[in-house]
């Protein structure tokens, strides 16, 4: 009669356990890494994202804020949750993002983090393992490469012939310059030697010619992309230069953006304005190689910035004639 009890009390227990495991959904199984894990400062490296999961199982990708991971690594792209592969009810999910960043150290960006649905269960899953990264800058070994002063030049007699050839191109080229304004003076003695000063374009004028002469150029099709936003920027900036008077070939992208701040220019010129700076910087610093859009994107902020920050013309009061 005992072993009869412990037979129906194994069943029992066997069954109990097989309707519980039926009734309970394992969690989807989420891993990241990155790809590699140990970088130089400026360098482009990638973060995988593989999830497994139940086909009737949902899950969401985390939005980050500001194109940042953390506030420490830059989203240069971001690709789309791809399947990478299906077995029966078990889905493979795959999602990648091009990371860069310009700050030296170590670092442990804890887990990777999920939106979970399943049935009545809403719930924040995450990555097994941690997400680890090293950046380091260039070490020079100080014990190997030895560093010595520069050796001044040597102390030699200056010979005839050493210079008797620039000598010669520098009268020809004296005479070359003494033609050229013996001419101005003979057709131009109305107006004297320099003739009347050529009028300048008003800076949104020039700027805005400037940006049509770059946009026909068409540089970033001939995939030459740090070419086009250097010229991009370097027009803003002259613009800046000769419409407020700041020194923007000179500063930075952070200090040209403080300086708009404090002109009090409306908040849709700053906001293109800083999308633009931050492409530009992007392209020229971090190799990033954008799309079509994207470029066009950007000389779209050029443009509508210098409309939107013209000098407005005034009305001019309408004179009545006297009859």
């Amino acid at each position: 009669m005992t072993q009869v009890f412990r037979k129906y009390a194994v069943c029992a227990l066997f069954a109990f356990t097989a309707l519980s495991a039926f009734g309970q959904s394992t969690p989807p199984n989420v891993e990241a890494r990155f790809s590699p894990d140990s970088i130089a400062i400026g360098d482009q490296f990638t973060l995988e994202v593989t999830v497994s999961k139940d086909i009737v199982q949902q899950v969401g990708f985390p939005e980050f804020k500001d194109h940042t991971i953390s506030g420490i690594l830059e989203i240069l792209q971001e690709s789309g949750a791809d399947t990478v592969s299906r077995e029966g009810r078990n889905v493979v999910l795959r999602k990648k993002y091009l990371l860069t960043t310009f700050e030296e150290g170590g670092y442990n960006l804890g887990r990777y983090p999920m939106l979970y649905i399943d049935k009545n269960i809403t719930d924040t899953i995450w990555s097994r393992d941690s997400l680890i990264l090293k950046v380091g800058t260039f070490e020079i070994d100080t014990t190997k490469d030895q560093i010595f002063d520069i050796k001044p030049p040597l102390d030699t007699p200056l010979k005839f012939g050493e210079f008797s050839g620039y000598l010669l191109w520098g009268l020809l080229g004296l005479a070359a310059v003494g033609a050229v304004i013996w001419l101005i003076i003979k057709r131009r003695k109305a107006l004297g030697l320099f003739g009347s000063p050529k009028p300048t374009d008003p800076p949104h004028v020039a700027a805005i010619k400037a940006l049509e002469i770059l946009h026909n150029q068409k540089v970033w099709q001939a995939g030459r992309h740090k070419l086009y936003y250097t010229k991009l920027t370097d027009i803003i900036r002259e613009y800046l230069e000769k419409r407020y008077g700041i020194s923007a070939m000179e500063m930075t992208s952070d200090e040209i953006l403080a300086a708009i701040i404090d002109l009090n220019l409306p908040a849709k010129s700053v906001d293109e304005m800083k999308e633009l700076l931050r492409s530009a910087d992007l392209v020229k610093f971090a190799k990033h190689v954008p799309d079509a859009d994207y470029n066009e994107n950007a000389y779209l902020s050029a443009y509508y910035f210098v409309e939107d920050t013209k000098p407005q013309e005034e009305e001019k009061p309408q004179q009545m004639e006297d009859k």
